[in-house]
C-alpha cells in the first residue's frame, strides 16, 4: 500500500438533506476530506452520521444536495464510485462458519480480485497470521471486527468507511484495533465513525462534531477545542454540543 497525499480532495459534500419521514437526518451537512487523510465523524447516536456515510456509499438518496467522491458525482456516477470506496459496519460481516482465511477468499473472489502478494500484506498489517486457518466463529469480538475490516479492504478500496469499528469491544481489543487502523493511516482515506472521544483523538488528522443531523464544528482536535477555550476535547464537545441545543434553566419549585 502506497502513502497518499493529503493535498487533493477525496470527498466533498455540499448542503446535503436528508430526512426520514418527520424526522431530519441530515440538515445542510458540508464537508471536505483530504485524500490519505483519517477523518473522524463524532457524535452521540442519533446525529446522523451514518445517514451521512450511507449516502456517499451508494446505500441511501439524498434529498437536497451536491457531493462527490474523487471528483464523482454521487448522483451520476454512483457505478463507478462502489468501485473506489467500501463500507466496513457497525456489524462484523463475515462468515462465521469459514475461516480467516476462507473468509479473505471469499470476498476476493466475489471481487474477483485474488492477489495473494496484496492478501499477504493485509494478512501482515492485521496480524492474522496465527489465527488464519481458525473459523471465525472461533474469534474474540475484536479479531472478528479486524478480519471484517480487512475484508473491507479486499476490494482495493481508494477511500474505506468504518463506521463504529470498535462499538460493543472492551478497552484491551479497543486498542489493539487502534494500532491496526493507525498502520493504515497515510496509505488510504478513512472515514471513521465513533461517539468515543478518546478514539477520535488518538486516531483523526481532523474532526467533525455532528449533533441532530447538523455539523457543529470542524477542526483539528487542537482547533476545536481552542474554539471554546476547553482542556480536552470531551469538555469541548459538551459545550459545542449544549450550545447548539440552547437549554433553558427550569425552577422546579416556581
Amino acid at each position: 500500500m502506497k502513502k497518499e497525499n493529503l493535498n487533493r480532495e477525496a470527498i466533498k459534500v455540499n448542503n446535503v438533506k436528508k430526512s426520514y419521514k418527520d424526522v431530519l437526518a441530515l440538515n445542510n451537512v458540508s464537508l471536505s476530506v483530504n485524500e490519505g487523510e483519517l477523518f473522524g465523524l463524532l457524535g452521540v447516536n442519533g446525529a446522523g452520521k451514518t445517514t451521512l456515510i450511507k449516502i456517499l456509499c451508494g446505500l441511501t438518496k439524498k434529498d437536497f444536495g451536491h457531493a462527490e467522491i474523487l471528483g464523482l458525482d454521487i448522483d451520476k456516477d454512483m457505478e463507478k464510485i462502489k468501485s473506489i470506496v467500501d463500507l466496513s459496519p457497525q456489524e462484523t460481516s463475515i462468515a462465521p462458519n469459514l475461516t480467516v482465511l476462507e473468509n479473505l477468499k471469499f470476498f476476493a473472489n466475489i471481487y474477483q480480485n485474488y492477489d495473494q502478494k496484496y492478501l499477504n500484506k493485509i494478512i501482515e498489517i492485521f496480524d492474522l497470521t496465527d489465527c488464519l486457518n481458525k473459523t471465525a466463529k472461533k474469534l474474540s469480538g475484536g479479531y472478528q471486527r479486524r478480519v471484517s475490516i480487512a475484508c473491507a479492504l479486499i476490494s482495493k478500496p481508494k477511500i474505506l468507511f468504518l463506521d463504529e469499528p470498535t462499538l460493543g469491544l472492551d478497552v484491551i481489543a479497543r486498542r489493539e484495533l487502534w494500532r491496526v487502523i493507525l498502520k493504515l493511516k497515510g496509505q488510504i482515506t478513512i472515514i471513521l465513525t465513533t461517539h468515543y472521544l478518546e478514539e477520535i483523538e488518538a486516531l483523526c488528522d481532523r474532526i467533525l462534531i455532528m449533533s441532530k443531523g447538523k455539523v457543529l464544528a470542524i477542526g483539528t482536535s487542537s482547533e476545536i477545542k481552542d474554539s471554546v477555550k476547553a482542556n480536552n476535547l470531551e469538555d469541548a464537545f459538551v459545550t459545542i454540543v449544549k450550545e447548539d441545543k440552547h437549554e433553558k434553566n427550569v425552577n422546579l419549585f416556581e
